[in-house]
């Protein structure tokens, strides 16, 4: 059963200006014009597409981590209806357990139907953007500059967001993939564009750039609504603490690869990149909130859109596998690592690598499990009890 929950998107900013209740089924759209015309911001996922309240609930990755962490860091309190139909108050005040699950596994327990976030006044009045767009023969060189810029999570608290695609951009290059990369900086192109020199000394195909008030960034940024998937796709994902360039390079020969095996798969194949400043992250502790992965600093994935009543879900699904795979094998002492939000169901997405490799994680969540959802009514995604 799924519930809609799109009648519930009232938003309203409390009278102190610290904190403001979202609706459970209040978007990100909505959420970021709303505070900013009033002049204030909060930590959201970055893409337009979803939710508030679902983001947040996985941790929540977003622009202004590096300042305020993650969007489900700033909860303060929350509405929970529970499987048996009752409806309780989570914070650090009431069913404070379930609070601390809700915040990185909060699918697994009840539906939010309100949410109160911290909120902080709009300081940064323009946000900079700078798109680039570089051919595969400077690839090495860009992962080689992003790893300066990003490595042990050192990014500047600022730099929100640098996103980064592999793909064929057929008003370019009907036969190469390209590299396309946007970085944007909560500050004046003055201060930005100083970070982004050497980024500046590779030659690139084109580059856009401008200063933008917050809002507008996801259009810059093309996490706005206009780019948004509705259809079946496959999808494998990967965290990381750096960019391993010898790596990059294998992955962009497969991916050219299976351009040529599926060239219906092609059209919509991504590499995808993200690496946000992580300051704001680390300065939670790990084991105050469900969220385990506070020492990774990069998202990866692969993902295509599967044509419907073709036969290549199965070609998909090797090629996400595969490249997954590869990104792994570039970070041979790492665990692998799944941000909950990216996760696909796939078999080979261990309950550990998402939810976290200390055992008492997935203890302490099962042991609320059976406290708050005995009979396990909200199994549908990555459950951390099965059927």
């Amino acid at each position: 059963m799924q519930i809609d929950m799109k009648q519930l998107r009232s938003m309203d900013i409390s009278r102190d200006g610290k904190s403001a209740w979202f609706q459970g089924g209040a978007y990100s759209y909505e959420v970021i014009p709303f505070l900013w015309d009033r002049g204030y911001v909060t930590s959201t996922g970055s893409n337009q597409c979803v939710g508030l309240t679902g983001p947040a609930l996985g941790g929540g990755h977003g622009r202004y981590e590096g300042l305020y962490g993650l969007a489900g860091d700033n909860i303060i309190e929350m509405k929970v209806v529970l499987a048996d139909g009752s409806s309780i108050t989570v914070s650090e005040k009431s069913n404070k357990d379930l609070f601390w699950a809700m915040r990185g596994a909060g699918h697994n327990f009840g539906i939010v139907t309100n949410l109160k976030l911290k909120i902080y006044p709009a300081k940064i009045k323009t946000w900079h953007y700078h798109n680039y767009y570089w051919g595969q023969d400077k690839l090495e060189r860009v992962f080689r500059e992003l790893n300066k810029l990003q490595d042990d999570g050192k990014t500047p608290p600022l730099l929100g967001v640098v996103f980064g695609q592999i793909y064929i951009d057929p008003s370019i290059n009907r036969d190469e993939a390209i590299l396309w990369f946007t970085f944007a900086y909560a500050g004046p192109a003055s201060e930005a564009e100083r970070l982004l020199r050497p980024f500046n000394a590779i030659d690139a195909i084109k580059d856009e750039m401008g200063d933008v008030p917050y809002p507008e960034i996801p259009v810059r940024q093309n996490t706005d609504l206009s780019n948004c998937i509705s259809a079946r796709f496959s999808l494998a994902s990967v965290m990381l603490q750096t960019w391993n360039i010898t790596a990059e390079r294998a992955l962009y020969n497969h991916f050219m690869r299976n351009v040529a095996l599926y060239p219906d798969l092609a059209v919509t194949a991504r590499l995808y990149y993200e690496g946000y400043a992580h300051k704001g992250v680390q300065a939670v502790d790990s084991a105050s909130t469900a969220y385990p992965h506070r020492d990774e600093y990069h998202i990866a994935f692969f993902a295509t859109v599967v044509p419907e009543g073709s036969n290549l879900l199965d070609p998909a699904e090797k090629w996400a596998r595969e490249a997954r795979d590869m990104w792994y094998k570039g970070a041979p002492t790492r665990k692998p690592a799944t941000y909950i939000n990216y996760a696909s169901g796939n078999k080979y997405e261990s309950l550990k690598s998402i939810y976290g490799y200390e055992s008492w994680r997935l203890a302490r969540l099962r042991k609320l499990k059976a406290k708050y959802d005995p009979n396990n009514r909200f199994r549908f995604y990555v459950p951390i009890q099965s059927d």
